[in-house]
């Protein structure tokens, strides 16, 4: 069972942006509840660049050690890329730490198991031959117990496909991650003000 969920809050214990001034929590579970095993002050500075912003995601992967989740308000760009390289699972919440971490807890002691192989209720529907569409619009506009990420993430991963159509809300963090260090790329359309077509295929060799 997971253990540890570092949370990224701001001076009122909320959580935060890793843009915007904060600290790293890192809360430990135990018998009676949630504790604070440790804690540690973060800043981002966009002005220092890539390499600046790099070594300051560095410094926060030192601190998180061993504990593989964090959550925050909006985790997007390096940070993302970064915690994605380095094995983190990201969680975006609003709100008191207190308010989601019994749930990030579940999802993620339902999903290590099985994440490669795992059927959810929403999965891609082939429309002939080797050319699948899915919608993610649902999973992004409420929580219904499991992420995009979980969702689409497998079917990436098999690879049986010629070309995947999605439909979403927003592209999310992993799957821009995704696009930029697989061997996958994509065109994408926005539709509506709230609606994107992200059509991938497999990148030419």
């Amino acid at each position: 069972m997971l253990k540890d969920v570092a949370v990224y809050v701001n001076e009122l214990g909320e959580t935060a942006s890793l843009y915007d001034q904060g600290k790293i929590v890192i809360y430990h579970k135990v018998r009676d509840g949630w504790h604070i095993a440790r804690e540690q002050e973060f800043s981002l500075d966009k002005s220092s660049g890539l390499k600046g912003m790099r070594q300051s995601m560095t410094a926060a992967l030192a601190f998180l050690g061993d504990c593989k989740v964090l959550a925050g308000s909006a985790v997007a760009g390096i940070p993302y890329f970064e915690l994605e390289k380095a094995g983190i699972s990201v969680w975006e919440f609003a709100g008191q730490p207190e308010e989601f971490l019994d749930y990030i807890v579940a999802q993620e002691d339902i999903a290590a198991p099985t994440v490669e192989t795992a059927i959810f209720p929403t999965w891609p529907s082939e429309l002939e031959q080797g050319h699948f569409r899915m919608s993610l619009q649902d999973i992004q506009r409420s929580n219904v117990g499991f992420t995009t990420k979980q969702a689409l993430l497998p079917f990436l991963r098999q690879g049986k496909f010629y070309s995947l159509e999605v439909i979403c809300n927003h592209i999310p963090p992993w799957l821009e991650t995704e696009l930029l260090t697989g061997n996958l790329q994509a065109k994408v359309e926005q539709v509506a003000q709230n609606e994107v077509k992200v059509l991938i295929t497999k990148r030419c060799s």
